[in-house]
């Protein structure tokens, strides 16, 4: 693996070389340095902070992270150091924590009836794992394979060539200026991105839409919420749905002693000063109940945003996570969509600087993410407009009429047809806030149009189902392969790990052996390492539940063409008609989306 290097110019200040400058720590740019690093790219990062996230801003950790960091091999060890799947899921929505429950809806597929759906589609668990404890882990990954880390080093400008990025940045210890010489620069520097200013990435959306404050406090609060474990306690309280992400929050941390309160403020009035009796006042209120004691950590206002770059990278500089994509964090796709930028953007980077691809495979990067940053915006903003629901089913505008909100929650306890009314609106509410709680499609069912997959003619699946709320596998074009467990030599493997880890996949059966005989040769001539998979009796791989003859699509000796992201970048649907025809049509669709 190369590392940066050091050159001098000719007036002595010096400038570091590196394949790829990353310029920020948190979700997005922390994973592009694991990525990159263990692909074998010479990767730097520089981050203005003195040190890593302190607080615990990004938490839930979906499926299709997990899976990112299962193929990295570091799955273990965030799944050690998070909250664990089964406590994460009876998502309360109540007056306060020792006051009434309006209701429960199970979350993140800890239900019975939807827990199957998750298991079913990834061999990883959801995890609660806040960014204090996912930014250390992927950071000292990075570092381990290779990549450098400069705390302290603030981006202040950039100027492309046809050659590469000249970045200037500034020491913040010395005051020093200096420049770093990079073949490409990615900009994840967060929701204020100067990086994305310097490009003038347009943008949509209508930007700051509402003020919120962080609250980071430590109490013991487990005996108000162990008997109903969660990740999440929406409070119904007067004011909390002005502005905020519609009702008051406490969210765990630490279960059950470690808190963040969520509450709302005005973008034109600015946050409130956070004094020891605003604080105090505020908990008191969420809690329900004065008789614990608490110790703040950290307070932090910051705005709801609706903002979404429509065009996420120019020339040689990419823009990823908050960067270009800024919303509220409800559905917890923050860090998860960061990651998952990165992902599909890092072995894009390696094998256009490893010279196994051509540039044009880079303009992929945008027409494939630049989509989803819309997609993710706009359903997290929803979320919030859905939680409007419960406050009609109270028959209620608002919350300012303290008496008439009084009047509203003692109506959902009374007899007769206004209160069945009121208890069955608000049954209704609460359930469609899986649209938030348990939107498993918005991570696994995203599809890619680009360079980069080769249409094979045939339609998208139309959805059996909600695409919201449920993931449907398929191995078309532009979709993630489908998991389920095969077998080698009779021991249980995900699908999943038969490909990935920087390398393209071919995968087949029965039949199929020229495709694989047709990858050693074209891998040779590409510089490529092409990972054979051959899934059926008496091959390495075998499928004894029958499973992933139903996932395939394809016929036994048929083919899936699978990139490093795990994505079905092409597909033959019949067995080649001959070693020459198997040779030809893979040659063509490695050519097509390598740009080559």
């Amino acid at each position: 693996m190369s590392v940066p290097a050091t050159s001098t110019t000719a007036d002595a200040q010096p400038t570091i070389e590196v394949d790829v400058l990353v310029v920020g720590s948190g979700p997005a740019g922390a994973s592009a340095a694991l990525f990159l690093a263990t692909y074998g790219t010479s990767t730097l990062l520089v981050t203005k902070y003195s040190r890593l996230s302190d607080t615990p801003r990004a938490h839930i950790t979906n499926q299709r992270t997990m899976e990112t960091m299962r193929d990295m091999g570091i799955e273990d060890t965030l799944l050690a150091l998070g909250t664990p799947w089964e406590l994460m899921g009876n998502t309360t929505f109540c007056t306060s924590l020792a006051g009434e429950e309006l209701g429960r809806i199970p979350s993140w597929g800890t239900d019975t009836v939807r827990h199957a759906d998750y298991e079913l589609q990834s061999p990883c668990t959801m995890l609660d794992a806040p960014q204090t404890i996912t930014e250390p882990v992927l950071i000292k990954a990075a570092q381990e394979r290779g990549a450098r880390l400069r705390f302290d080093t603030e981006y202040l400008s950039h100027v492309q060539d046809d050659e590469g990025v000249t970045t200037t940045v500034r020491d913040r210890l010395t005051g020093r200026e200096y420049t770093i010489r990079s073949k490409y620069l990615v900009g994840a520097d967060g929701a204020r991105s100067k990086v994305a200013a310097d490009l003038d990435l347009p943008f949509e959306g209508p930007g700051a839409v509402a003020g919120a404050m962080s609250i980071v406090f430590e109490a013991d609060l487990s005996h108000l919420v162990a008997h109903r474990p969660s990740v999440l306690y929406w409070m119904l309280q007067p004011g909390a749905e002005k502005e905020g992400v519609g009702l008051g929050v406490l969210r765990m941390i630490k279960p059950w002693n470690e808190w963040m309160l969520m509450w709302g403020y005005e973008v034109a009035a600015g946050p409130p000063t956070f004094t020891d009796e605003v604080v105090r006042e505020l908990a008191v209120a969420l809690v329900g109940t004065d008789d614990f004691e608490m110790r703040v950590k950290s307070a932090s206002p910051w705005t709801v945003n609706h903002h979404f770059a429509t065009t996420i990278a120019r020339g040689r500089v990419f823009c990823a996570g908050d960067a270009v994509h800024r919303h509220p964090p409800t559905n917890g796709l923050g860090s998860n969509t960061s990651i998952q930028d990165a992902y599909n953007l890092a072995w894009k980077l390696s094998h256009v600087i490893a010279g196994t691809a051509g540039p044009s495979l880079l303009e992929s990067y945008d027409a494939e993410r630049a989509p989803i940053a819309r997609q993710i915006v706009e359903r997290a903003n929803q979320s919030i407009a859905d939680t409007g629901r419960i406050l009609q089913a109270l028959d209620l505008s608002d919350t300012t009429d303290v008496a008439k909100l009084e009047e509203a929650l003692a109506l959902r306890k009374a007899p007769g047809p206004q209160g069945e009314k009121v208890r069955a609106g608000l049954r209704e509410a609460i359930a469609y806030k899986a649209h938030e709680f348990d939107a498993h499609g918005i991570e696994h069912n995203q599809r890619y149009a680009s360079s980069a997959v080769v249409p094979d003619g045939t339609p998208m699946p139309e959805y059996r189902r909600d695409p919201v709320l449920y993931a449907q596998p398929t191995t078309w074009p532009g979709a993630k392969i489908p998991h389920t467990w095969v077998t080698r030599a009779g021991r249980r493997v995900s699908t999943l790990d038969l490909v990935g880890q920087g390398r393209f996949a071919l995968v087949t059966g029965i039949g199929g052996a020229p495709w694989l005989e047709a990858g050693r040769a074209l891998g040779e001539e590409f510089g490529l390492g092409l990972t054979p998979v051959s899934i059926g009796p008496g091959e390495e791989f075998e499928d004894p539940y029958g499973t992933w003859a139903e996932l395939r699509e394809i016929e036994d000796g048929g083919l899936l063409l699978v990139r490093p992201d795990l994505y079905v970048a092409a597909r033959h649907l019949s067995s080649p008609s001959s070693p020459g025809q198997a040779a030809e049509w893979l040659r063509a669709a490695l050519s097509s989306v390598l740009g080559r």
